[in-house]
């Protein structure tokens, strides 16, 4: 039999259970961090305490994370997507906090003086000209949540990562590079795909800076 006769459905389904998992937990994460990131460009005295805290749990092991909501959770897939948001959420934040600090006072002031709300600056001054730089969080996150994610199959909870562990035990390569190069070309997909939709976005703001400049 060959290759695909025998591991092509458990393929497919890995490939699917993996992506899930970065969907969930990236979606999770970008949630939480963008209004993090917003409450603490408003409290800066706070943020300087806040992120490098949360940054400490960047450098926690994954599998640790992950086993101890295991031991808490069970092995449900909630612990390994509850595992992965909270590692999305540090980069994400991180670029939110920053691209809403760097927009210049002189176009907030400028909000203030055309009578919009706190709210209305935020949501139409603010947010977009941050875009840029949270949606170079997300995809910074995202790249790294799929590579995070084979550890889900540490937990017995799928994935590609099953693949690649179960190769390594076994010494076989080929197994190894199913799941090894389907990871690979997910992360460049959707690297790419957010690249795409960060050009959409910033088409319009970038037109109207040029035809102001005009």
């Amino acid at each position: 039999m060959t290759f695909w006769e025998l591991y092509g459905q458990k393929l497919i389904v890995a490939i699917g259970v993996h992506f899930l998992y970065v969907l969930v937990s990236v979606s999770i994460g970008f949630f939480a961090a963008l209004v993090l990131g917003i409450f603490l460009s408003r409290v800066p005295g706070i943020a300087k305490g806040v992120i490098p805290l949360i940054s400490v749990f960047q450098t926690i092991p994954g599998i640790v994370f992950i086993a101890l909501l295991f031991l808490w959770l069970g092995m449900v897939p909630a612990a390994a997507v509850a595992a992965l948001a909270i590692y999305a959420i540090f980069p994400i934040l991180k670029n939110t906090y920053v691209g809403l600090l760097s927009v210049p006072d002189s176009l907030l002031e400028a909000a203030r003086g055309c009578g919009m709300s706190k709210m209305q600056s935020l949501f139409e001054v603010e947010l977009p000209l941050a875009t840029p730089s949270i949606i170079g969080g997300l995809r910074m996150s995202t790249v790294y949540t799929v590579s995070w994610a084979v550890l889900a199959s540490m937990i017995g909870l799928g994935g590609l990562g099953e693949f690649i562990y179960i190769g390594i035990a076994t010494n076989n390569n080929a197994l190894i590079i199913a799941g090894a190069v389907p990871s690979g070309i997910m992360a460049i997909t959707l690297s790419l795909l957010i690249d795409f939709v960060k050009r959409r976005l910033t088409r319009g703001p970038e037109k109207e800076v040029a035809a102001n400049d005009k």
